[in-house]
């Protein structure tokens, strides 16, 4: 599959193998690789610009996490989309996101706040004009990101970083185009109240709101699969 990227730049703080593992961890959660679309390390070492054992290794990360499936014989795949599957995921997501009040919560900063209402704003043009459903997923991940900030327990944000990218997919996996502001405008209000919980000092209350609303997408994710009569799995 030939998918057009902007060009690589490091990222700050980032060492090699970790910006590459999450630019491809992006580009597979955006669904910038589709589905059963095969990664050659070949290809990908040539573009970052490393040795193929680098890549091997990166690949083989996101083949724990999920994201990958090597096959004998044909390569590098992306994973396919098992939708039963990933309700379950979200399922599991909505009993241990409350625990991010809980478990050694950071401090609330200026700083994290300031770039909560810029995401916050971000979502509101998303909701008033037509934009790619991709626009939202990026979004999507944008805040969540955010949201590890507030997470002291290194093993805690990493089952809540392992789950949340294995289902991120469904969002532009089952969204269309047309239901992007109707749902930006629905996660716009989320983040306010997140917000407004993060600003009065209720972290506790935080990761409770959080499973409120993972329920309430898990809701809409399910109606939109039923709209467009989807199968279990990804053609």
């Amino acid at each position: 599959m030939n998918v057009e990227h902007e060009p690589v730049t490091p990222m700050v703080g980032a060492s090699r193998f970790e910006f590459i593992y999450l630019t491809l961890r992006n580009r597979i959660c955006l669904l910038d690789y589709e589905p059963g679309a095969r990664l050659s390390e070949e290809t990908l070492a040539r573009e970052f610009s490393v040795s193929r054992t680098p890549m091997r290794r990166v690949l083989g990360r996101l083949e724990a996490e999920g994201l990958v499936e090597v096959r004998h014989g044909v390569g590098n795949l992306v994973t396919n989309i098992e939708l039963s599957y990933l309700c379950d995921v979200f399922r599991l997501r909505m009993e241990i996101v409350p625990q991010i009040g809980l478990l050694s919560p950071l401090p609330v900063t200026a700083g994290l706040l300031d770039r909560i209402v810029t995401v916050e704003n971000d979502c509101m043009l998303l909701a008033g004009n037509h934009q790619p459903k991709r626009a939202f997923a990026q979004l999507n991940i944008v805040f969540f990101e955010l949201l590890m900030e507030l997470v002291g327990n290194p093993s805690l944000r990493e089952i809540l970083s392992l789950l949340f990218y294995r289902s991120s997919r469904m969002w532009p996996y089952l969204m269309t185009d047309e239901a992007v502001q109707v749902e930006a405008g629905i996660f716009q209000r989320e983040i306010s109240e997140t917000r407004q919980l993060l600003q009065s000092g209720a972290i506790a209350a935080v990761g409770q709101l959080r499973r409120t609303h993972i329920s309430m997408a898990l809701q809409r994710l399910r109606q939109l699969l039923e709209q467009q009569g989807r199968g279990q799995t990804s053609p």
